[in-house]
């Protein structure tokens, strides 16, 4: 790969080869990616008038919109790191990182707007540029995202290099403060790439943001359909009648959920009638799905391929994949979290690092381009964590002969709640 890279070449390429594609659709609002990347370009335009320079902090504290999407990309265009927030911290968590990363700008929507209020009057931060990004009228304290848009003509392209930081991800466990994952533009390509042909993105599919666009989860799916030229769909939240809809609505052909998404889709009467003949596929991952459903599943959603994932955030987030193809009814490799992807080098070792045998379990542990570049402001867990290039996941599991990973447990104590991991 050349040694300049940035993300957002990717919408710049989209606009040029499928520029009347729709690329986004929101609440009524739609854009073709020659729109997109306009937006793109324009709002970047407005990044740089505000002051947001290479290498600063652009934090986001919002729910899935159209605008999240152009997000992902145009702090990229300016060099700047994008930080997306879990939108379920409580205040003192969303300030903490705040302050870890030292975010000059913040984003927020309608759900925020109080939150964003207290930080204003708070002070007890770096921030110094308020972007409001929601649907009702902006506060006289923050400046209007569309008025960004409009204002500012398109900007030139900042030149970064592969291993420059491109997103600061938090992620948290059931003791301490979160730690911001540090995500480089190269990583994050290796990883969306290799998804993009594991889980057999397509140009002409829709795809449906269910999940958290916050999370690594929906942020490595999206992004790895998206490099395929697919239009996104969003819902601002995961709910069953909100799914249903925006999947007969808008012809969605394939979404990610976690499996107690998975659980309350299947449980509802309306699931049996709705019209979704139009997904083809459904993936998940964020946490096991238990047998008995994964069965419920199959059988209740004939015609719908199954593809499930499985990361973490520290691996930009991609490790493996269980292809539709292993979804069989009485296959055993049901169990699995399926085989590495395509830049993944996956390995099981004991607690003194030696590489352990077919079938005995030990700690997973994964290295590859995609792998994070470290912990923000974190050098020492970084250095138990990563070591030599190898991502120590806390996740024991072990490999059959055909390098299948099965996982058995959790290294480190984690709860899954939603779309993360708390």
């Amino acid at each position: 790969m050349s040694d300049y890279f940035n993300l957002s070449y990717i919408p710049e390429r989209l606009a040029l080869v499928q520029g009347d594609d729709m690329a986004t659709i929101f609440e009524g609002r739609r854009h073709t990616w020659r729109e997109f990347q306009n937006r793109v370009t324009r709002l970047a335009g407005g990044f740089m008038a505000c002051g947001v320079e290479r290498q600063d902090f652009v934090a986001v504290l919002a729910e899935n919109s159209d605008r999240f999407l152009e997000l992902y990309f145009t702090p990229a265009w300016v060099g700047a790191v994008l930080t997306p927030l879990n939108t379920r911290w409580s205040y003192g968590e969303i300030l903490y990182s705040l302050q870890d990363s030292g975010a000059k700008a913040l984003f927020f929507d309608d759900s925020f707007r109080d939150i964003a209020r207290k930080l204003k009057e708070n002070g007890d931060h770096a921030i110094e540029i308020f972007i409001y990004m929601g649907e009702e009228d902006c506060p006289d304290w923050a400046l209007d995202y569309e008025q960004l848009v409009r204002d500012h003509d398109p900007v030139v392209q900042v030149r970064t290099k592969g291993h420059d930081m491109a997103v600061l991800m938090y992620t948290g466990g059931t003791t301490g403060t979160p730690k911001g994952v540090m995500l480089s533009h190269r990583g994050i390509w290796a990883s969306i790439m290799s998804a993009s042909h594991d889980m057999g993105c397509r140009k002409d599919d829709i795809y449906l943001h269910a999940a958290p666009m916050f999370h690594a989860g929906d942020f490595g799916v999206s992004m790895a359909m998206v490099i395929a030229g697919a239009t996104q769909v969003m819902i601002r939240r995961f709910s069953v009648d909100g799914v249903l809809e925006a999947i007969s609505g808008q012809h969605v052909t394939t979404t990610l959920l976690v499996p107690t998404m998975v659980k309350m889709l299947l449980a509802e009467e309306k699931t049996k009638v709705a019209d979704i003949s139009s997904l083809r596929q459904l993936i998940y991952g964020a946490s096991p799905m238990p047998e008995g459903l994964l069965i419920k599943c199959m059988a209740q959603l004939t015609g719908v391929d199954l593809v499930q994932v499985y990361g973490q955030t520290e691996l930009s987030p991609l490790a493996t994949v269980l292809p539709a193809s292993d979804h069989t009814a009485g296959n055993k490799r049901l169990r699995s979290a399926g085989r590495s992807s395509l830049c993944v080098s996956l390995r099981i070792e004991d607690a003194e690092g030696n590489i352990l045998p077919t079938g005995e379990v030990g700690q997973v542990v994964v290295h590859g381009p995609h792998v994070m570049l470290g912990y923000w402001n974190k050098p020492e867990i970084t250095a138990q964590t990563l070591k030599e290039g190898w991502v120590h996941t806390g996740d024991a599991g072990y490999l059959d002969t055909d390098g299948y990973l099965y996982l058995v447990d959790r290294l480190k104590d984690m709860i899954i709640t939603g779309a993360e991991n708390v």
